[in-house]
């Protein structure tokens, strides 16, 4: 079993969400090697690549650097990052999750639907929450509790939801919503330095919170031990179904939370939003070094491969590259990351085996 950042097993069965990287005994060349140990090889890739895509994008266009496309950058970044932190959750325990960009779609459109029928603006969100968590919980029971393929699910519950949301309007788009709803994902927060857009204050705060659950209790060291040593969590006395099915509906949930926050952005609830927003979601988990074999993976990663995804999208844009190459940069990057966790899980086999 792996903890939170990667390390070697522990015997009951359970890991532990320890970090003494602030710890200021420790020498700097300790220091860094220690970062790395904790953080594994992707995240230092992940954080070059950042740097490396940011410098690029701002000395070969002009317009990357204005106010106005960070304000931009800053918002899409924001439902991406969310909604990318549920899916690393998923792919931390071993499961992919193909319906999310459904999921947004869906529950945005019951959030505007239900406004367009009356219902007050915080109830409204809250039917669209309600939604996404039962997506997630439904996902979440059929690959758990029936054992079913996670990747035949979700992408069955990705045709559903889709034709679920085009009957629910006829394949029209929810307008007119109330101006409380569309501050959201158009209004800032003035924080005496600065303004800050909404939704990026809701996904850093969102990060925040499950950063700190992962890393500081036991459910979170669960979630990183159960790609490995699911027969050990249960001999320890975990319900490993029962979590399961809490990661997918946390994924769910944090899904039609940011379908609600891009509704809110565009200033329509459209039944076909969030089309394709699957690879770029998993993209964003994987690029921040989310291992696909499970077990490794880091808020503070999803949160850059989010950022390294969405400044690829943007940038690609205002180079004039048609729409079709940003999926392709990104796919090739994804799958140069799964490439490189695959010769890292090499590497440290090697390595038992050499010590064995």
């Amino acid at each position: 079993m792996l903890d939170p950042r990667g390390e070697s097993p522990l015997s009951d069965g359970r890991t532990e969400a320890i970090d003494r990287f602030e710890d200021a005994t420790l020498d700097r060349p300790h220091l860094f090697r220690r970062w790395l140990s904790f953080s594994g090889i992707q995240l230092f890739v992940a954080v070059f690549l950042f740097f490396l895509v940011f410098l690029i994008l701002s000395l070969s266009t002009d317009s990357f650097l204005s106010g106005q496309n960070l304000a931009n950058l800053f918002r899409s970044f924001s439902w991406l990052a969310i909604v990318a932190i549920g899916q690393g959750l998923v792919i931390i325990i071993g499961g992919i999750d193909l319906s999310v960009g459904a999921t947004m779609a869906l529950s945005g459109l019951i959030a505007g639907r239900s406004m367009q029928l009356g219902l007050p603006v915080v109830p409204a969100i809250l039917c669209g929450l309600l939604t996404g968590a039962i997506i997630g919980w439904l996902n979440g029971t059929l690959v758990a509790r029936f054992r079913l393929p996670a990747f035949v699910v979700t992408l069955g519950s990705m045709g559903i939801q889709r034709g679920i949301a085009f009957s629910l309007t006829g394949g029209w788009s929810v307008t007119n919503l109330p101006e409380p709803f569309l501050h959201l994902g158009q209004g800032n927060v003035s924080l005496g330095i600065g303004s800050v857009p909404v939704p990026l204050l809701i996904a850093l705060t969102l990060a925040l919170v499950i950063g700190l659950f992962l890393r500081r209790t036991v459910i979170g060291s669960d979630i990183y031990a159960m790609s490995s040593g699911e027969r050990a969590l249960v001999v320890s006395g975990v319900n490993v179904t029962r979590l399961k099915v809490f990661v997918y509906t946390l994924c769910g949930l944090l899904a039609a939370m940011g379908g609600i926050l891009l509704a809110s952005r565009l200033g329509l609830a459209a039944p076909g939003s969030a089309v394709g927003y699957e690879v770029d979601v998993v993209a964003a988990a994987v690029i921040g070094g989310a291992s696909l074999f499970g077990g490794v993976g880091s808020i503070r990663g999803v949160l850059l491969g989010a950022a390294i995804t969405q400044m690829l999208n943007n940038g690609l844009v205002l180079l004039g590259y048609p729409s079709y190459w940003q999926t392709a940069v990104i796919c090739t990057l994804m799958l140069l990351t799964v490439l490189l966790d695959y010769w890292r899980r090499q590497g440290e086999m090697v390595r038992y085996e050499t010590s064995a």
